[in-house]
């Protein structure tokens, strides 16, 4: 079993900035695949990125390209997501996903896929 832990969540103003930890815990050598989601009030889970344990290549949503960043720290085992020029539509429980198979860069928005889950942490940005 491998536990997921999302911690860094929190109240910010548009134009902000927080970062996300996801702490992998249990036998976290079975992560292959990494990514955050994001659940909106009302709204469906959604994929906002994703990275690989060994190569550490990200993939973005269109959403987020160019505000977020994914990254990684093997020795932790832990997944970052720093987050610039926030915006209220942002604003989401964001969870963290782990998966034990390789998952193409291409499918990684796929949720289905995903092993294990956090419990999710909220982030609400302010207009």
């Amino acid at each position: 079993q491998v536990q997921l832990v999302e911690s860094g969540g929190g109240l910010v103003q548009a134009g902000g900035s927080l970062r996300l930890s996801c702490a992998a815990s249990g036998r976290a050598f079975n992560v292959y695949t990494m990514a955050w989601f994001r659940q909106a009030p009302g709204k469906e889970r959604e994929f906002v990125g994703s990275i690989t344990w060994s190569s550490g290549i990200p993939r973005y949503a269109d959403s987020v390209k160019g505000r977020f960043t994914i990254s990684r720290d093997n020795a932790k085992n832990t997944v970052y997501l720093q987050m610039n020029s926030l915006k209220p539509e942002d604003t989401a429980v964001y969870y963290c996903a782990g998966s034990t198979q390789y998952i193409a860069p291409s499918n990684s928005g796929f949720r289905y896929l995903y092993d294990y889950w956090g419990q999710g942490t909220m982030v609400t940005v302010s207009s």
